[in-house]
Formats: structure tokens, C-alpha cells, sequence
């Protein structure tokens, strides 16, 4: 890797205090922290000392950043569980804290948000073909993380 001398050098102490303002303006996981670090070109130790500061001045919660994730992306962006799970484990979320974030979701409200997108979509799909626009409908849910049996219900009890 070439030395960029433009790249400017960080303390332990500035690295902190950006790291800070990072976690504050919103609940980040573990490795965006690691990742911006290693942007920073802070050495292992530091990072270390860095990560653990922002863990006991409760910056860096990786519980609370699950949970919120959950909240976000199934209130927001209408993701379904798997979807959900996935983008968590890439984030290197461990599974006993996705498990406990995932309870973020009432069943009731996740059903009722799968059959209102999945009636909002078969309304703007304009395929004579009903076996044709039954695939659409469920590729579209299946992309968007719903489980597989749930898509096929809710596709069956709207197309028949």
C-alpha cells in the first residue's frame, strides 16, 4: 500500500472524539466502527482502546444497533425476516443478538405489512398471464426477505 502523505494522522484522543460524533449521529455495528478506523489508519492497539471507550461510554452497542436496524429496515424499507437476518449476519451481528433483535417485530404487524405490500404490488403489475403474475408477485416478496411459506399464502389468497 503506497503512503498517501495528503492523508491526515490521527491521536488516540481525535480518533475518540470522530469516532464519537460517528456513533452519535446514528447506531452503528462493530465492524462500521473497525472499518472506519482502518480508514483512519489507526494501528490495532489504538483501535482496540478506541473500540472499548466507545463501548463503556455506551457509543457503540451492538444490541442496540441490531434492534434499531430491525425497527428500520421492516418499518421503512418493508423488509421480511430473511432479508432482515442477512444483512445483519454480513454486518457481523452475532446470532444470539439477531435472534433478540428480530423480537423488534410484532407477527401481527408482519403479516399485515406482507399482505398490504403484496396487494400494493399485484395492483401495478400488468400481465394478462395470472401464472405469470403470480411469479412476479412472489419473486417480488421473496427478494424483499418474506419467508417463502408466507409469500405463497398470501400470493394464493390474492390470486384465486
Amino acid at each position: 500500500m503506497k503512503q498517501n502523505s495528503s492523508q491526515k494522522s490521527y491521536t488516540i484522543k481525535e480518533a475518540t472524539i470522530k469516532l464519537m460524533q460517528f456513533c452519535a449521529y446514528r447506531d452503528r455495528s462493530h465492524k462500521e466502527v473497525e472499518d472506519k478506523l482502518k480508514e483512519m489508519r489507526m494501528i490495532p492497539a489504538a483501535q482496540e482502546l478506541i473500540i472499548m471507550r466507545l463501548m463503556q461510554e455506551d457509543f457503540l452497542n451492538e444490541e442496540r444497533f441490531a434492534r434499531s436496524f430491525v425497527r428500520g429496515k421492516f418499518r421503512i424499507k418493508k423488509w421480511g425476516r430473511v432479508r432482515i437476518k442477512q444483512e445483519l449476519k454480513m454486518r457481523e451481528i452475532s446470532s444470539p443478538v439477531i435472534r433478540m433483535a428480530m423480537t423488534e417485530i410484532n407477527e401481527e404487524d408482519y403479516r399485515e405489512t406482507l399482505s398490504e405490500l403484496a396487494e400494493k404490488k399485484l395492483n401495478s403489475i400488468s400481465e394478462p398471464n395470472s401464472f405469470k403474475k403470480k411469479k412476479k408477485l412472489s419473486d417480488f416478496l421473496l427478494r424483499k426477505g418474506y419467508e417463502a411459506n408466507l409469500v405463497f399464502d398470501s400470493v394464493n389468497s390474492l390470486t384465486d
